[in-house]
């Protein structure tokens, strides 16, 4: 009990992403520089979804969702990340590790879900595109997005929870650059077998059964779009979703690697790199690979750019 009591007061030691102190100023500038460029990006996609009427679909909306669980999925960790990488201070709070697993992995489920929903999205744009504005109707846009939320919450709320019940045993230093559930489980003393068990469980739920759902759907995307007798039709399909396919691939890969893993045989130093890649690189990548093949988001930007010029 005095142990725990030493932890909550004192914190935890987050041990960063490298043993060598000369590449942590390196570490800063990219980092800093990926940090900048997702809040840019995201931020920029939430504000055209929000300005421009074009962009009141039922896909921008569930884009601007994405970008804003982007926003602070990458805000939950970077910010402590950059603190600690510029000075020795590598510490952090009890509270700031706690808040930090919560709000992570809320955020991190709520992504696996939603990717769901976008998949849902473009098969009844594809498939059924006479009833696409019947069946994504706002009420529904909304009760799916209010699910993807609450179930990214729930699975925080069982995870989190189970993780800091384990006997920590005086334990302080964290093997990774933030306070996540295989880092954690790491720290216990005791025997975390069942712990590992659920997180095996509810990871596979949120991570390897959407992914299944995903690629069946686009097995009957793909089927639809070669239907389509237009080539410019062909085209703007495969653009939409090849772009929604690589953010899928990029982040459910990178969150199975990092999540299911068997923890006690896993790299670790492999390991923190897949967490920078889901929290950092697939955040700061996701606005640009939207936005690159989309006429329409660039229309979009073009247009508030032109009206930003005429007021000036």
């Amino acid at each position: 009990m005095e142990e725990a009591n030493n932890i909550s007061s004192e914190g935890f030691i987050l041990m960063g992403l490298s043993d060598h102190p000369q590449l942590e100023m390196i570490f800063f500038v990219v980092i800093l520089i990926s940090y900048l460029m997702t809040i840019v990006g995201n931020s920029t996609i939430i504000l055209l979804s929000r300005l421009d009427p074009r962009l009141h679909t039922p896909m921008y909306f569930f884009l601007s969702n994405l970008s804003c669980l982007d926003l602070g999925f990458t805000t939950s960790s970077v910010p402590q990340m950059l603190m600690n990488l510029w000075g020795p201070d590598k510490s952090i709070s009890y509270g700031g590790c706690v808040t930090q697993l919560y709000v992570f992995l809320w955020l991190g489920a709520t992504e696996c879900i939603l990717l769901v929903v976008m998949a849902f999205d473009r098969y009844v744009a594809v498939c059924k595109p006479l009833h696409y504005t019947t069946i994504m109707n706002p009420r529904l846009c909304w009760l799916l997005a209010a699910i993807a939320w609450l179930c990214g919450l729930g699975n925080s709320l069982i995870q989190s929870t189970f993780t800091l019940q384990l006997p920590l045993c005086g334990h302080r230093r964290v093997d990774n650059f933030l306070c996540e559930v295989p880092a954690m489980i790491k720290l216990a003393c005791g025997d975390t077998t069942l712990n590992e068990a659920v997180l095996n469980g509810v990871c596979s739920f949120f991570t390897a059964v959407p992914l299944s759902i995903i690629l069946v759907s686009y097995c009957y995307i793909v089927r639809a779009v070669l239907k389509i007798s237009s080539a410019e039709g062909r085209r703007k399909a495969f653009n939409t979703c090849f772009s929604h396919l690589v953010v899928v691939f990029l982040f459910y890969g990178s969150a199975i690697y990092g999540y299911l893993l068997p923890i006690k045989t896993s790299n670790q130093d492999q390991g923190k790199f897949i967490s920078l890649f889901y929290s950092v690189v697939t955040p700061m990548v996701n606005p640009l690979i939207y936005t690159l093949r989309n006429k329409e988001v660039k229309g979009a930007l073009k247009r508030l750019l032109g009206k930003g010029r005429e007021v000036g």
